[in-house]
Protein backbone atom coordinates (compact mmCIF):
# COMPACT_ATOMS: atom_id res chain seq x y z
CA UNK A 1 0.00 0.00 0.00
CA UNK A 2 1.59 3.27 -0.93
CA UNK A 3 2.13 5.80 1.75
CA UNK A 4 0.96 9.46 1.93
CA UNK A 5 2.71 12.30 3.76
CA UNK A 6 0.92 15.27 4.57
CA UNK A 7 2.74 18.61 4.68
CA UNK A 8 1.67 22.08 6.50
CA UNK A 9 3.25 25.09 6.51
CA UNK A 10 2.89 27.29 9.37
CA UNK A 11 3.61 30.50 11.63
CA UNK A 12 2.21 32.09 14.77
CA UNK A 13 -1.32 30.08 13.72
CA UNK A 14 -2.00 28.14 16.90
CA UNK A 15 -5.94 29.13 16.17
CA UNK A 16 -5.64 26.32 13.54
CA UNK A 17 -3.12 24.04 13.64
CA UNK A 18 -4.94 21.74 16.04
CA UNK A 19 -7.97 20.98 13.76
CA UNK A 20 -5.97 20.99 10.93
CA UNK A 21 -3.59 17.88 11.84
CA UNK A 22 -6.69 16.10 13.49
CA UNK A 23 -8.29 15.88 10.34
CA UNK A 24 -4.50 14.14 9.33
CA UNK A 25 -4.11 11.73 11.99
CA UNK A 26 -4.67 8.66 9.76
CA UNK A 27 -1.48 9.70 6.89
CA UNK A 28 1.66 7.79 7.23
CA UNK A 29 3.93 10.57 8.12
CA UNK A 30 2.79 14.49 8.77
CA UNK A 31 5.81 17.30 8.12
CA UNK A 32 5.41 20.61 9.42
CA UNK A 33 7.44 23.57 7.95
CA UNK A 34 7.66 26.52 10.41
CA UNK A 35 9.01 30.02 10.38
CA UNK A 36 9.90 30.62 14.13
CA UNK A 37 6.48 30.76 15.42
CA UNK A 38 5.90 33.14 18.62
CA UNK A 39 2.83 31.52 19.59
CA UNK A 40 1.82 28.11 20.74
CA UNK A 41 2.05 26.93 17.25
CA UNK A 42 4.72 24.22 17.55
CA UNK A 43 3.90 23.16 21.00
CA UNK A 44 0.72 21.85 19.63
CA UNK A 45 2.21 20.42 16.59
CA UNK A 46 4.49 18.20 18.80
CA UNK A 47 1.51 16.89 20.04
CA UNK A 48 1.25 15.12 16.12
CA UNK A 49 4.58 14.66 14.76
CA UNK A 50 8.54 15.12 15.60
CA UNK A 51 9.34 16.05 11.63
CA UNK A 52 9.20 20.15 12.92
CA UNK A 53 11.26 22.15 10.36
CA UNK A 54 11.98 25.69 11.12
CA UNK A 55 12.89 28.27 7.79
CA UNK A 56 13.38 31.60 7.29
CA UNK A 57 10.68 32.94 5.43
CA UNK A 58 11.21 33.80 1.72
CA UNK A 59 7.61 32.87 -0.09
CA UNK A 60 5.35 30.37 0.18
CA UNK A 61 6.82 29.01 -3.12
CA UNK A 62 10.13 28.03 -1.85
CA UNK A 63 8.35 26.99 1.92
CA UNK A 64 6.18 24.41 0.33
CA UNK A 65 9.30 23.19 -2.09
CA UNK A 66 11.27 22.59 0.96
CA UNK A 67 8.29 20.96 3.06
CA UNK A 68 7.83 18.59 -0.02
CA UNK A 69 11.55 17.18 -0.37
CA UNK A 70 11.17 16.39 3.61
CA UNK A 71 8.73 13.99 3.01
CA UNK A 72 9.53 10.19 2.88
CA UNK A 73 6.28 9.03 1.59
CA UNK A 74 5.71 8.59 -2.33
CA UNK A 75 2.61 10.61 -2.22
CA UNK A 76 2.19 13.95 -0.83
CA UNK A 77 -0.92 15.63 0.86
CA UNK A 78 -0.46 19.70 0.62
CA UNK A 79 -2.51 21.27 3.19
CA UNK A 80 -2.99 24.53 4.64
CA UNK A 81 -3.29 25.85 8.60
CA UNK A 82 -7.15 26.42 8.39
CA UNK A 83 -7.93 23.68 6.04
CA UNK A 84 -9.58 20.02 7.30
CA UNK A 85 -9.70 16.80 5.45
CA UNK A 86 -12.66 15.23 5.73
CA UNK A 87 -13.68 11.42 7.00
CA UNK A 88 -15.39 11.27 2.97
CA UNK A 89 -12.05 12.90 1.40
CA UNK A 90 -9.98 10.86 3.27
CA UNK A 91 -11.33 7.53 2.19
CA UNK A 92 -11.17 8.93 -1.33
CA UNK A 93 -7.68 9.69 -1.50
CA UNK A 94 -6.92 6.38 -0.31
CA UNK A 95 -8.60 4.87 -3.13
CA UNK A 96 -6.82 7.19 -5.22
CA UNK A 97 -3.49 6.58 -4.23
CA UNK A 98 -4.41 2.59 -4.12
CA UNK A 99 -5.80 2.84 -7.46
CA UNK A 100 -3.56 1.56 -10.74
CA UNK A 101 -4.90 4.28 -13.08
CA UNK A 102 -1.47 6.03 -13.72
CA UNK A 103 -2.54 9.70 -12.01
CA UNK A 104 0.62 11.34 -10.92
CA UNK A 105 -1.99 14.02 -9.13
CA UNK A 106 -5.24 15.09 -8.43
CA UNK A 107 -7.26 18.19 -7.83
CA UNK A 108 -9.65 18.49 -4.99
CA UNK A 109 -12.53 20.53 -4.97
CA UNK A 110 -12.29 23.20 -2.09
CA UNK A 111 -15.00 25.00 -0.21
CA UNK A 112 -14.33 28.12 1.87
CA UNK A 113 -16.36 29.24 5.42
CA UNK A 114 -16.27 32.96 4.74
CA UNK A 115 -17.71 34.67 7.38
CA UNK A 116 -19.46 31.77 9.18
CA UNK A 117 -21.05 30.80 6.08
CA UNK A 118 -20.11 27.94 3.02
CA UNK A 119 -20.06 29.60 0.15
CA UNK A 120 -21.42 27.98 -2.69
CA UNK A 121 -20.95 30.92 -5.64
CA UNK A 122 -18.80 34.03 -5.81
CA UNK A 123 -16.08 31.98 -8.05
CA UNK A 124 -15.57 30.23 -4.68
CA UNK A 125 -17.05 26.94 -5.20
CA UNK A 126 -15.76 24.33 -6.30
CA UNK A 127 -12.33 25.91 -5.83
CA UNK A 128 -10.16 23.01 -7.59
CA UNK A 129 -6.75 23.28 -5.86
CA UNK A 130 -4.27 20.52 -6.74
CA UNK A 131 -2.92 18.88 -3.47
CA UNK A 132 -2.38 15.60 -3.55
CA UNK A 133 0.44 14.39 -6.22
CA UNK A 134 3.69 12.05 -5.96
CA UNK A 135 6.61 13.32 -4.47
CA UNK A 136 9.26 12.60 -7.38
CA UNK A 137 6.34 13.98 -10.08
CA UNK A 138 5.63 17.30 -9.00
CA UNK A 139 7.84 20.24 -7.76
CA UNK A 140 6.78 24.24 -6.03
CA UNK A 141 7.34 27.26 -8.16
CA UNK A 142 9.17 29.88 -6.01
CA UNK A 143 6.23 32.56 -6.08
CA UNK A 144 6.07 34.61 -3.01
CA UNK A 145 2.42 34.03 -3.27
CA UNK A 146 -0.11 32.10 -5.35
CA UNK A 147 2.73 29.17 -5.20
CA UNK A 148 1.97 26.70 -8.12
CA UNK A 149 2.94 22.71 -8.21
CA UNK A 150 3.63 21.59 -11.39
CA UNK A 151 2.58 17.41 -11.86
CA UNK A 152 4.75 16.32 -14.43
CA UNK A 153 2.30 13.63 -15.45
CA UNK A 154 -1.37 12.77 -15.76
CA UNK A 155 -3.94 15.01 -12.91
CA UNK A 156 -7.05 13.53 -12.10
CA UNK A 157 -9.90 14.83 -10.31
CA UNK A 158 -11.18 13.96 -6.11
CA UNK A 159 -14.79 14.75 -5.44
CA UNK A 160 -15.51 15.26 -1.78
CA UNK A 161 -14.17 18.28 -0.81
CA UNK A 162 -11.45 20.23 1.16
CA UNK A 163 -12.84 22.42 3.84
CA UNK A 164 -11.35 25.76 4.06
CA UNK A 165 -11.71 28.07 6.98
CA UNK A 166 -10.66 31.29 5.70
CA UNK A 167 -12.23 33.98 7.32
CA UNK A 168 -13.79 34.04 10.59
CA UNK A 169 -14.33 37.60 10.73
CA UNK A 170 -13.34 40.72 8.68
CA UNK A 171 -10.38 41.63 11.07
CA UNK A 172 -8.76 38.21 9.66
CA UNK A 173 -9.72 39.55 6.02
CA UNK A 174 -7.87 42.66 6.63
CA UNK A 175 -4.75 41.15 8.62
CA UNK A 176 -4.59 38.90 5.23
CA UNK A 177 -5.29 40.82 2.96
CA UNK A 178 -2.66 43.90 4.33
CA UNK A 179 0.08 40.61 4.05
CA UNK A 180 -1.05 38.78 0.68
CA UNK A 181 -1.10 42.25 -1.12
CA UNK A 182 2.43 43.11 -0.24
CA UNK A 183 3.35 39.78 -1.33
CA UNK A 184 1.30 39.68 -4.50
CA UNK A 185 2.61 43.95 -5.07
CA UNK A 186 6.30 42.63 -4.72
CA UNK A 187 5.88 39.80 -7.03
CA UNK A 188 4.23 42.26 -9.80
CA UNK A 189 7.65 44.63 -9.21
CA UNK A 190 9.80 41.93 -9.90
CA UNK A 191 7.93 41.14 -13.11
CA UNK A 192 8.71 44.95 -14.23
CA UNK A 193 4.20 45.19 -14.17
CA UNK A 194 3.78 49.11 -14.80
CA UNK A 195 0.83 50.64 -12.95
CA UNK A 196 -1.85 52.47 -15.17
CA UNK A 197 -5.39 53.96 -14.09
CA UNK A 198 -6.77 51.22 -15.66
CA UNK A 199 -5.51 49.11 -12.87
CA UNK A 200 -7.17 51.44 -9.99
CA UNK A 201 -10.61 51.78 -11.39
CA UNK A 202 -11.47 48.79 -14.28
CA UNK A 203 -9.96 46.21 -12.22
CA UNK A 204 -11.48 46.34 -9.09
CA UNK A 205 -15.32 46.93 -10.60
CA UNK A 206 -14.39 43.96 -13.15
CA UNK A 207 -13.79 41.65 -10.16
CA UNK A 208 -16.56 42.94 -8.51
CA UNK A 209 -19.13 42.39 -11.44
CA UNK A 210 -17.84 39.29 -12.18
CA UNK A 211 -17.95 37.65 -8.62
CA UNK A 212 -21.12 39.06 -7.84
CA UNK A 213 -23.26 39.29 -11.14
CA UNK A 214 -21.40 36.58 -13.68
CA UNK A 215 -20.35 34.01 -10.75
CA UNK A 216 -23.79 34.38 -9.11
CA UNK A 217 -22.34 36.03 -5.85
CA UNK A 218 -25.65 37.10 -4.79
CA UNK A 219 -27.09 34.21 -4.05
CA UNK A 220 -25.22 33.77 -1.28
CA UNK A 221 -26.68 37.01 -0.26
CA UNK A 222 -25.16 39.75 2.10
CA UNK A 223 -22.10 36.88 2.55
CA UNK A 224 -21.36 37.60 -1.62
CA UNK A 225 -21.49 41.31 -1.16
CA UNK A 226 -19.10 41.82 0.90
CA UNK A 227 -16.86 38.85 -0.12
CA UNK A 228 -17.10 40.99 -3.49
CA UNK A 229 -16.53 44.50 -2.09
CA UNK A 230 -13.55 43.30 -0.44
CA UNK A 231 -12.40 41.37 -3.11
CA UNK A 232 -12.48 44.47 -5.46
CA UNK A 233 -10.63 46.53 -2.64
CA UNK A 234 -7.95 43.63 -2.87
CA UNK A 235 -6.84 44.36 -5.80
CA UNK A 236 -7.18 48.33 -5.59
CA UNK A 237 -4.90 47.91 -2.38
CA UNK A 238 -2.13 45.75 -4.64
CA UNK A 239 -2.13 47.74 -7.63
CA UNK A 240 -1.49 50.88 -5.21
CA UNK A 241 1.14 49.22 -3.27
CA UNK A 242 2.75 48.44 -6.51
CA UNK A 243 2.56 52.11 -7.59
CA UNK A 244 4.28 53.12 -4.37
CA UNK A 245 7.08 50.58 -4.61
CA UNK A 246 7.54 51.67 -8.01
CA UNK A 247 7.48 55.61 -6.62
CA UNK A 248 9.77 54.22 -3.83
CA UNK A 249 12.19 52.47 -6.23
CA UNK A 250 12.44 55.69 -8.72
Amino acid sequence: MPKISAVVITYNEEDNIRRCLESLSWVDEIVVVDSYSQDDTKKIVSDFTDKIYDVEWEGFGKKKEFARKKASSEWVLSVDCDEVITPDLKDEVLKAVNEKDNYDGYYIPRRSNFLGKWMNHSGWYPDYVLRLFKKEKAKFNQALVHEKIEVFGKIGYLKNSLLHYTDPDIKSYLSKLDFYTTLNAEELLKKKKKTKVFDFILRPLGIFFKMFFLKRGFLDGIHGFILAVLSSFYVFIKYAKLWDLQRKKN
